[in-house]
């Protein structure tokens, strides 16, 4: 309209009732390029996580955003989790990138055994096997387990054996607790 009618600013802003500010407006937002690209890579390695553990893991990354941001981002990919698909599809999805132990203390594979003794009375023993060695650095029978139980376990036995590059877990409470989780991250 100024070039057309060669007229001010000011005065196509009156003519249109817009406010010159809008007009003069520049965004000062940071490009979020970066952000969007690592949002996409934590959900394709790890499937089942939504937006609220993505934004921890950008949290510990340094990346400094804010959870509603996060949660704007994770929707606009179309990351959002819908219906629960059975848990057997989502498990052989991610086993495609497991990787083969080439030492000791590289894998560790933690389970637990169930059994009931005589008197009724239930049983569950945290088993925990090195896979390259088949070395079981503890077995460690309790009548109940909580995720707490199971990471002062591994401390116990990490101080004497050594910490595992990378431990393999199935999704039992006691192993996706934040408590392990934690763990995990503060031993790298």
């Amino acid at each position: 309209m100024c070039r057309d009618w060669a007229i001010s600013i000011r005065r196509a802003c009156g003519a249109l009732n817009f406010d010159r500010s809008t007009y003069h407006y520049t965004s000062r937002r940071a490009d979020q390029a970066g952000l969007e690209r690592r949002i996409r890579e934590i959900c394709e390695t790890r499937v089942r996580y939504g937006y609220r553990r993505v934004h921890v893991l950008l949290e510990r990354e340094g990346w400094g955003t804010n959870i509603k941001r996060t949660y704007r981002i994770y929707r606009d990919l179309g990351l959002q989790l819908r219906n629960k698909t059975p848990k057997r599809r989502v498990k052989a999805k991610l086993r495609e990138d497991r990787q083969m132990a080439v030492g000791p203390n590289d894998v560790w594979a933690m389970d637990f055994v169930h059994d009931q003794l005589s008197t009724g009375k239930k049983l569950r023993v945290l088993t925990v096997v090195d896979t390259f060695s088949r070395y079981v650095p503890v077995l460690d029978p309790r009548h109940s387990y909580r995720g707490e139980d199971v990471v002062q376990t591994l401390e116990r036995v990490c101080r004497n054996v050594g910490y595992p590059k990378t431990i393999r877990v199935d999704q039992g409470t006691e192993f996706v607790s934040r408590d392990l989780d934690l763990w995990a991250y503060a031993k790298g």
